[in-house]
């Protein structure tokens, strides 16, 4: 821009469209990736099911481009942020992201957030697909919280001022329409309330910082069929039992998750080392084959309502070694959807109890080169156990081990 001659009508008129243009930027990332499981036609969380006759597929995992506006005030503090973005595959294209932010000017701290955004709970759900190690989120994550978006309105206390006194305090507070992106619009008038209290990356030492944050979702859905079902004590075992009581018509059925998650990261001779940790439980309801946030409501015995208490969690060990170009991850993770049951008492005579209430266990093992600050290649092999149940089909382990071989690039 030194360049430009502001003396003459061209130069001027440059100068003002560069000005114009100045609080816009594009950005982006996509990711091909090729994989490899053990058994044809498996289920998986790392990308998606693979089709009968797969064991091994190319695909274009995301292709994300980002659109953002920031408009700042003299002394250089956001006043109004614009964002849209968007998601190609060969799946198709679809938005992602479209959200305004308003910022106010007086005291620096607060901000507001209207449209499609991410949620406001948990780490790993708000840590970027192009940042985050592991290929996928978490099992937990993904059915929980299927594309982490949602619609709504979110207040944030977050102080602008260098030298604030709670400068590493951050707090995020919203109000939803709950189903996310799982479904074409908001199917009822009930609203979920999350928040997300937590301390920001604080230097205990020179080299050490430690974060640490605790979420929390109360939500849920109306109830529009007389049938739901609860897990109850029978003479034999624990049976999921029908109440199809009217009354049940209009209830608000619960949506409840608690959650903690910390970070310790250390500087060491070759990059970084670090720990992550998240836990959440708390009472879902959703249907007999899955365990899902529904997309709709059903209104028949057919899709009739299951309640039930899950938990699981999340670990990461990161550590670059050599130099800040090679790391090494491990990552365990479990996910437990109805933590009254276990083992033989899945599939048992009579019990109602179908494999959508197996706890998964998954380790993963990883290996990423970062071959400049827009690439890196990322190796990573997912061990999945499942629980032994007396459903033929998860009498034993499935073979359902996933290879991934990512190449991201990130503009």
């Amino acid at each position: 821009m030194d360049l430009i001659d502001t003396t003459t009508e061209l130069g001027r008129s440059v100068m003002a469209v560069s000005k114009r243009f100045d609080n816009i930027s594009f950005g982006g990332y996509i990711q091909p990736q090729f994989q490899y499981i053990m058994a044809k036609g498996a289920k998986s969380y790392a990308g998606g099911d693979f089709l009968p006759n797969v064991n091994n597929r190319f695909m274009l995992r995301r292709g994300r481009f980002r659109f953002d506006y920031l408009h700042r005030d003299k002394e250089g503090f956001p006043e109004i942020q614009l964002v849209f973005q968007f998601d190609g595959s060969e799946r198709g294209v679809f938005i992602r992201d479209f959200f305004l932010r308003t910022f106010e000017s007086r005291f620096k701290m607060f901000a507001l957030t209207v449209g499609m955004f991410a949620r406001p709970i948990s780490y790993e759900l708000n840590l970027s697909s192009s940042d985050r190690e592991s290929p996928e989120r978490g099992r937990m994550s993904q059915i929980l919280m299927r594309t982490e978006r949602d619609l709504g309105a979110m207040l944030s206390f977050e102080p602008r001022i260098k030298d604030h006194p709670l400068r590493f305090l951050k707090i995020d507070a919203g109000l939803f329409n709950g189903p996310g992106l799982s479904a074409p619009a908001d199917y009822d008038s009930h609203k979920d309330f999350i928040t997300r209290i937590g301390l920001k990356p604080y230097p205990i030492t020179k080299k050490l910082k430690f974060s640490i944050a605790a979420s929390y979702l109360n939500g849920g859905f109306q109830q529009n069929s007389k049938y739901g079902y609860h897990l109850a004590n029978t003479s034999a075992s624990k049976a999921f039992i029908v109440d199809s009581s009217s009354s049940n018509i209009g209830h608000i059925v619960p949506r409840k998750y608690h959650g903690a998650d910390a970070q310790l990261k250390l500087k060491t001779k070759a990059g970084f080392s670090e720990i992550r940790a998240e836990y959440m439980t708390g009472k879902q309801t959703s249907f007999a084959n899955t365990t899902e946030t529904p997309g709709a409501i059903p209104v028949d015995m057919v899709g009739a309502l299951y309640f039930r208490k899950f938990n699981g969690a999340y670990f990461y060990f990161l550590n670059n070694v050599f130099n800040k170009h090679h790391q090494l991850c491990i990552k365990y993770d479990w996910y437990d959807p109805n933590t009254e049951v276990s083992g033989e008492a899945i599939g048992a005579s009579s019990s109602n109890i179908n494999e959508a209430n197996i706890k998964y266990t998954t380790l993963g093992l990883g290996y990423i080169h970062y071959l400049n600050e827009s690439l890196k290649l990322v190796l990573w092999y997912d061990i999945v156990k499942n629980e032994s149940t007396s459903l033929a089909a998860y009498s034993h382990d499935v073979k359902d081990d996933v290879l991934t071989c990512r190449l991201q690039f990130r503009f």
